[in-house]
């Protein structure tokens, strides 16, 4: 969801830009709630104790031979699956457990899965977000599971295997006067904080471009480089809002029960469902396997179950599809 800084060189310019690209898409059959409760997800742990162990009791799935005879023999050969995440760290997508080593989350949780099916140990590799983009592009990385979404100028270089609604969420304090943010009048004069360079950030300049031709009063918007910074400015009162991913939002009031989720939107904008996809090397014969060993723990009901651990019930999406229709291409 991140956007990242431009290159000198035209291939890694190229790869940026699509690693930062705004992206969605739209579900054959959009669940019929898809990122409509947030505040029901956060409801769905809050009150339990949520280990943060390195120890984490993974669901696991067993190996299908029949899909596992479909991964590409360069990735089968050493047995393993490489998957590349983040190491920003944004629970509950994946972040350090407290033995600061082992990385823990619903992004690692479902590549375990995955790897289950297809009969490969699974090996994390830790990188900044724009390597996640280049390791895939180069084979390094065999798979991304990272929060990544589906854009028709990502799909120009990598494959994609979806699981996950792409869903924001607006973030107030618990006594916040703020009782829903659904539209671009409702920030119009508000201090709000998002992402700098992320897709939340287009969306959120776009709705401040119609109040002002509007009339209405400009945002104040402010950027923190950390999600706990802007957490620490709603707490001030130096912001009133903050529009971000909904699943970290939703852990963080499940965990910390001092804010609320006042509205959410698509990761895509206002005319596409984004959808979150593992991502994989274009035509390296990978993406089929990854699709169907999600179908697989989809239909088992072993994908439900571990969304269901990080309180992200209402992202699950009914069926994975390999590289659906993307957010469109950005005019230049």
């Amino acid at each position: 969801m991140r956007l990242s800084p431009r290159r000198a060189s035209v291939m890694p310019a190229l790869l940026l830009a699509l690693a930062v690209a705004a992206c969605g898409t739209e579900p054959a059959v959009p669940p019929k709630a898809a990122g409509t409760n947030a505040a029901t997800n956060a409801a769905n742990v809050a009150g339990k104790k949520i280990n943060t162990g390195p120890d984490q009791n993974r669901v696991r799935a067993e190996k299908v031979d029949a899909i596992a005879a479909k991964v590409p023999p360069a990735v089968a050969a050493d047995g393993k699956l490489v998957v590349g995440y983040s190491g920003e760290g944004a629970p509950p997508l994946n972040f350090l457990a407290d033995d600061d080593t082992t990385f823990i989350g619903v992004e690692t949780d479902i590549a375990q899965l995955v790897a289950d099916v297809l009969g490969l140990e699974l090996k994390p590799e830790i990188s900044s977000w724009e390597n996640l983009f280049l390791g895939a592009k180069s084979g390094k990385l065999e798979a991304v599971f990272n929060n990544v979404t589906v854009t028709e100028e990502r799909k120009d270089l990598y494959d994609f295997a979806t699981y996950r609604v792409d869903q924001l969420a607006w973030q107030v304090p618990a006594n916040s006067p703020i009782k829903a943010i659904t539209k671009p009048a409702d920030i119009a004069g508000l201090r709000v904080s998002v992402g700098s360079g992320t897709n939340q950030e287009k969306v959120l300049l776009d709705w401040d471009e119609q109040n002002k031709e509007a009339g209405l009063a400009p945002a104040e918007i402010q950027y923190y480089t950390k999600y706990g910074d802007a957490l620490l400015a709603l707490k001030s009162g130096r912001i009133q809002a903050y529009f971000g991913p909904n699943p970290t939002i939703a852990y963080n009031i499940a965990v910390s029960g001092d804010s609320r989720i006042v509205g959410t939107a698509s990761g895509a904008g206002p005319d596409l469902q984004g959808l979150i996809a593992a991502m994989t090397k274009k035509d390296n014969g990978l993406v089929k396997p990854l699709n169907e060993a999600l179908n697989t723990v989809i239909k088992t009901g072993k994908y439900q179950e571990v969304l269901a651990r990080w309180g992200l019930s209402n992202e699950a999406i009914p069926t994975s599809q390999i590289n659906p229709p993307g957010l469109p291409r950005q005019s230049s």
